[in-house]
């Protein structure tokens, strides 16, 4: 094993040492959420409307940064290696490399922001704040990657891929937004 294969999987053991039992549990539970948010799908071309990135923002929410983004990235993983769990059951390493990818890619990096901002300020301004930039994270690393498929054309790519999600988007930030107080006053201790 190289020193760099050795520090990574040293990184990782130290990483998973300390996952709890109820983090993992979290964790899985926002994998298994997402999988049924991707099906909840209205089949647009070339980005289905569905309600992943509400789930997304939630998990950063809720789990914080490091474990929100793990769910996001065991979300990726799964479908990357052939589970049926991306939008309308799609699955493969074709869906990450497709017109959706840059979507999905920017997953963990949104939850993660999402979970590093609501670490440090629980107000209802970083809150609103936190789930409005992991939205636009996942929109805009979308529409960028998008833009291939357009030729280059970013214009083109932010007509098709975040413009037609404007409105849905603020229903399902609303939305993740009333969950997370909702449930943050029902059970106070769930983990970070």
């Amino acid at each position: 094993m190289s020193v760099k294969e050795n520090v990574k999987t040293n990184i990782l053991v130290q990483y998973l040492n300390k996952v709890t039992t109820t983090q993992l549990f979290w964790i899985s539970t926002f994998f298994i959420l997402m999988v049924f948010a991707a099906q909840v799908s209205i089949p647009v071309k070339p980005v289905p409307f569905t309600l992943q990135t509400m789930l997304v923002i939630l998990s950063g929410a809720f789990l914080g940064a490091r474990n929100g983004a793990l769910s996001q990235v065991a979300y990726i993983t799964a479908g990357a290696v052939g589970l049926p769990v991306f939008a309308n059951f799609n699955f493969g390493f074709a869906t990450l490399v497709g017109p959706t990818g840059g979507y999905l890619i920017a997953f963990p990096v949104a939850a993660f922001l999402v979970g590093k901002i609501i670490e440090n300020n629980k107000s209802f301004l970083a809150i609103t704040i936190a789930m409005i930039l992991g939205s636009l994270t996942i929109l805009l690393v979308g529409a960028a990657y998008l833009s291939l498929f357009f030729g280059g054309n970013l214009n083109e790519a932010l007509k098709a891929g975040v413009l037609i999600f404007s409105v849905w988007d603020i229903i399902k930030i609303s939305a993740a937004i009333s969950i997370y107080y909702a449930l943050s006053k029902k059970y106070p201790k769930l983990p970070v």
